[in-house]
This record gives structure tokens, C-alpha cells and sequence, in this order.
């Protein structure tokens, strides 16, 4: 069953290594209990993709995963208070072990970005987001 408004949720996790996986299960519940379950898989990699890379390069102590979803996609997000520290795609050579991870993330979801979080007054943080959509 579709939902026929918007659902948000939010998990609050620390910046460690257990967390991508965390935030998989997290990801695949939500979706799974809003109807998605065709988003799964893109979800869990372009997910554990974005924590693993606020736990790599933001010197943050906690990070947010946010989901929205609604009929026929959800929105996702992971959110980090680091706003001084934005992604970029590098170009990785054949052998390189990294630096794949922001293509991955474009190549699996139908629109992705990076937002800026603010306070009101000043610059919080930031928001790396990828939309996906059901079939």
C-alpha cells in the first residue's frame, strides 16, 4: 500500500562505524513499512554511502538520517553539523578504492544534491539528499 501523504522519519546516530549498517536497517524498515520495498537495495547503498562519508571527512560527533516519503517515491537524507567540510566528486582511477561514492549515489536515484542547513542566522551544516522513485 502506497501512502497517499508525505511520512517523515528521523533516526539520530553517532559518527561511527556501526552506523552505516544502522542506518541501512533504518532505511529498509521505513520503506518497507510505507510500501517502497522496490527502493530498498538503491536506498541501503546510496545511504550507507552518505553516513559512511559524513564518518570519513565531517568532524561531527552525530549525524541524522531523514526520510520523506509519498506516493510513488521517498526523499532521503543524511545530515551532518559539519558545514565547513562540503562533497565533491573526485574522479577515481581503476585501481582507487574510493571515490565512487557521489556518482553511485547520482547514477542509482532520480535527483541528488547537497543542501545547507541553517540555523537562521547562521550555517548549521549540511544535507546530502537523493530522491528515489518507484517503478
Amino acid at each position: 500500500m502506497r501512502t497517499a501523504t508525505a511520512e517523515f522519519y528521523e533516526l539520530t546516530a553517532p559518527a561511527s562505524v556501526t552506523t552505516p549498517r544502522l542506518a541501512r536497517q533504518f532505511v529498509t524498515g521505513a520503506l518497507q513499512a510505507t510500501g517502497h520495498s522496490g527502493l530498498v537495495d538503491n536506498a541501503c547503498i546510496c545511504v550507507s554511502d552518505a553516513v559512511t562519508n559524513v564518518i570519513q571527512h565531517a568532524r561531527v560527533p552525530t549525524l541524522q538520517v531523514e526520510i520523506t516519503t509519498r506516493t510513488g517515491c521517498a526523499v532521503i537524507a543524511v545530515r551532518d553539523g559539519d558545514a565547513n567540510r562540503q562533497p565533491y566528486r573526485r574522479q577515481a582511477g581503476t585501481d582507487d578504492e574510493r571515490g565512487r561514492g557521489l556518482a553511485l549515489v547520482r547514477d542509482l536515484s532520480h535527483s541528488c544534491g547537497v543542501s545547507l542547513v541553517w540555523d537562521g542566522l547562521n550555517i548549521i551544516g549540511k544535507r546530502v539528499w537523493f530522491e528515489l522513485r518507484d517503478r
